[in-house]
């Protein structure tokens, strides 16, 4: 079985997702196919048709979930000693030597990149160039527009 890296942040969105899709989303699929039951003749309505495939992808979601959970690593950097070392989980300030431009990451699990956020996975490329790297060290990453250089400025075990 794969592991399946997650900070504890995104451990509490997955365990409030799965309580989500069992005790409010599932029952309230449970209702309406009770209430679609009832207007009679199932075969030609579309009420119970529509509540019904939303009941195969509610049980699909908590399936996904649940083996996310069976599988899954909680890494919480707060509790490894710090250093300067870019690992799962750390928070890091980067700089492109060439343009100056500077952007900070948080490297995550693959399920909780957020770009928008600054959430970054770990398999991205940017997220694994920085993997393993220090500061003041430099890395490439190839994008669509060419290669970039930077370097890590700074890392934070938050």
């Amino acid at each position: 079985m794969n592991r399946f890296l997650v900070t504890p942040a995104g451990y509490d969105k997955l365990v409030k997702a799965l309580k989500r899709e069992k005790e409010v989303v599932r029952p309230q699929i449970v209702r309406d196919i009770e209430e679609a039951r009832a207007h009679g003749d199932i075969s030609e309505n579309s009420e119970f048709e529509d509540a019904k495939e939303r009941q195969a992808h509610c049980a699909g979601r908590i399936a996904m979930l649940e083996n996310s959970f069976a599988s899954a690593e909680v890494i919480d950097v707060t509790k490894i000693e710090a250093s300067d070392r870019v690992v799962f989980g750390t928070t890091v300030q980067i700089v492109n030597v060439d343009t100056d431009e500077e952007r900070t990451w948080k490297i995550v699990g693959q399920n909780e990149a957020d770009v928008e956020n600054r959430l970054i996975s770990y398999k991205s490329p940017i997220g694994a160039a920085m993997i393993g790297k220090s500061v003041g060290d430099e890395f490439e990453v190839r994008t669509p527009s060419g290669k970039q250089t930077w370097s890590i400025e700074e890392v934070h075990y938050l």
